[in-house]
């Protein structure tokens, strides 16, 4: 089994990555494979709702020049998959957002591709906003239906230079029991396979409150 996590983080080595890399410590001790992306340094175009990559169903988003389409492929790839990121102004960060918006605007039209995956969100913030990019993260979660393993507290871990969240000791036990609870939760969905038929996927229903 392998977990791939993005760190949406312009600091390839700040808070973000130490919260995600508590996490992905306790996967590891349960011989889990980890892989972390940085690509918060990276330059990613929004989503333009061309709605292209619906119609050719390529798992490939048309905008060109960034590396979205290899991450898709990760994602594909991937039996588990960590969103993290720092707070922006009360929502995470702007090149996290692009990302996502288009990663999962593409794996949605193509069959669902992340349905039934193990999906976390951690976030690294110096003092508010944890709790609102914590649940933009989510959101992103919860609509590919993906399956979110809990942790004792939310997702959030405070620290301001980078580092700093290793001296948050609630922070660190918040990670550390998320990393636990997605390992099991990972070894129940690989054990279930062939054995407990999952729901069939239904078509999305989509109605509009204005006529």
């Amino acid at each position: 089994m392998k977990v791939v996590a993005f760190n949406g983080s312009p600091n390839k080595e700040g808070n973000t990555w130490h919260a995600i890399r508590m996490v992905t410590a306790e996967l590891e001790k349960n011989g889990i494979e980890t892989e972390i992306v940085h690509l918060g340094n990276k330059t990613i175009r929004g989503c333009t709702a061309c709605y292209r990559c619906a119609k050719n169903k390529n798992e490939q988003c048309v905008l060109p020049g960034d590396e979205v389409n290899e991450w898709i492929q990760k994602m594909k790839q991937a039996d588990g998959i960590i969103l993290g990121s720092p707070v922006y102004f009360s929502a995470i960060a702007g090149t996290m957002k692009s990302f996502l918006d288009r990663a999962f605007f593409v794996t949605s039209v193509n069959d669902g591709m992340l349905r039934h995956k193990v999906g976390a969100a951690v976030v690294a913030v110096r003092r508010s906003g944890g709790l609102p990019a914590f649940d933009q993260l989510n959101n992103f979660l919860n609509y590919a239906e993906m399956l979110i393993p809990a942790s004792n507290y939310w997702n959030v871990i405070h620290g301001r230079t980078p580092g700093e969240v290793i001296q948050d000791i609630e922070g660190e036990q918040i990670m550390r029991v998320l990393g636990k609870n997605m390992a099991w939760v990972m070894k129940l969905v690989e054990h279930g396979k062939g054995a407990i038929t999952p729901p069939e996927r239904e078509p999305k229903t989509f109605f509009s409150f204005i006529h």
